[in-house]
C-alpha cells in the first residue's frame, strides 16, 4: 500500500506517455526507468494528502547524488537531537551539497553523521568498527519504519573519480555495496520535508530553502550544472516555483522535483533512468514533467 492514494486517471497518463516515449527510439525504456508522481488538491498539503501513481517505484537504483537528499535530511534530525553541533562550516556544506551538488560537501557531512573518515585500508578490526559506524544512517532509515525505504542502503560517500582504500573495501569487489533506493521511498522522504512533516515548521523551511531552484533563463545560462535542464525542471512552465534534487553519473540520470505551477496545486515527481542511452538522453526527463503538469488540479 503506498503512501498516496491511488489515481487512475494518472495511471493511464503515466502507462501511455512510457509506451510513446518507448517507440520514440528508447528501447526497454520501460525496464530502465521508474517513476512516483503525486498530485495534491490543495495549495498548502499535508502529508499523506497527494494522489499518484508509479512505475517500478520498489525498484532499487543506484541514486547517484539523490541520496544527499537523505543526507540532508539526517543532518537535520542529529542536529535535532544533539548528535553534532551547528556551526557556519556545516550550513556552508550542506549548502554546497545541496544547491551545488557538491561531492566534497557530502563527504564532509557523512563523515560527520557516522563519525567516519575516508583514507587507507584498515586492519580487520578496526574496519569492522568503522562499518558499524558508516551504518548509522541506514539504521535510522530503518527505525522509520516506512515500508518503502526498506532495506535502503545509504552509507557511501559520492565521488567525482570513484572511492579508493577503505571506501573501496566499503563498496566491494563487485560494487554490491553501493548506495540504493526507490522512487516511492525517496517521494515519500521528500514529501515529509515539503509538507513540514518531518521537522517543526522553522527547521523545514530553512532546509527547503537550499532545494530551490531558479527557472530564470539567464541565471540557467549563467550556470551549465543548474540541476534545471535536462532535468524535470525544464519541462514546467517558467512562473512555477521549483524544489529539487538531481542524480546525474555516468550510469543514471535522476531528478527529485517538486513544482507548484501557477494556478495550480503542488506536484511531486521522482524519475530514476539507468543505462547509457537514457543517461545521456536529455529531452526525456523535461518531456515527463511537461506531461505531468498537465494532470495538476
Amino acid at each position: 500500500m503506498a503512501f498516496y492514494r491511488q489515481d487512475p486517471e494518472m495511471a493511464n497518463c503515466l502507462k501511455g506517455l512510457l509506451y510513446r516515449f518507448e517507440k520514440e527510439g528508447r528501447p526497454s525504456l520501460q525496464e530502465n526507468i521508474a517513476i512516483t508522481c503525486i498530485r495534491y488538491d490543495k495549495q498548502s498539503p499535508s502529508s499523506s494528502s497527494g494522489f499518484g501513481t508509479g512505475w517500478n517505484t520498489n525498484k532499487k537504483f543506484y541514486p547517484a547524488s539523490v541520496v544527499k537528499i537523505v543526507y540532508a535530511l539526517a543532518t537535520q534530525v542529529w542536529l535535532q537531537q544533539d548528535l553534532i553541533v551547528n556551526s557556519e562550516e556545516l550550513r556552508r556544506a550542506l549548502h554546497a551539497m545541496i544547491a551545488n551538488s557538491n561531492n566534497d560537501a557530502t563527504s564532509y557531512i557523512l563523515d560527520l553523521l557516522t563519525g567516519t573518515t575516508s583514507g587507507p585500508s584498515l586492519n580487520e578490526s578496526n574496519y569492522q568498527g568503522w562499518k558499524i559506524q558508516r551504518q548509522l544512517i541506514n539504521h535510522w532509515l530503518n527505525d522509520l519504519r516506512w515500508p518503502e525505504i526498506k532495506n535502503w542502503n545509504c552509507s557511501q560517500k559520492t565521488w567525482n573519480e570513484g572511492p579508493f582504500g577503505r571506501e573501496k573495501d566499503f563498496y566491494g569487489k563487485t560494487n554490491e555495496n553501493r548506495n540504493s533506493m526507490t522512487t516511492d521511498g525517496t517521494a515519500r522522504i521528500f514529501e515529509s520535508l515539503m509538507t513540514l512533516e518531518m521537522f517543526p515548521k522553522l527547521e523545514s523551511e530553512q532546509l527547503i530553502k537550499v532545494f530551490q531552484r531558479s527557472l530564470d533563463p539567464v541565471s540557467r545560462k549563467k550556470d551549465l550544472e543548474n540541476q534545471v535542464d535536462g532535468f524535470l525542471g525544464e519541462g514546467i512552465p517558467l512562473g512555477s516555483k521549483l524544489w529539487s534534487k538531481a542524480g546525474l553519473m555516468s550510469e543514471v540520470r535522476h531528478d527529485v522535483a517538486w513544482w507548484k505551477a501557477p494556478h495550480k496545486n503542488p506536484m511531486l515527481a521522482v524519475v530514476f533512468t539507468t543505462g547509457k542511452e537514457l543517461t545521456k538522453d536529455q529531452f526525456l526527463l523535461p518531456a515527463i514533467s511537461n506531461e505531468l503538469n498537465k494532470l495538476a488540479i
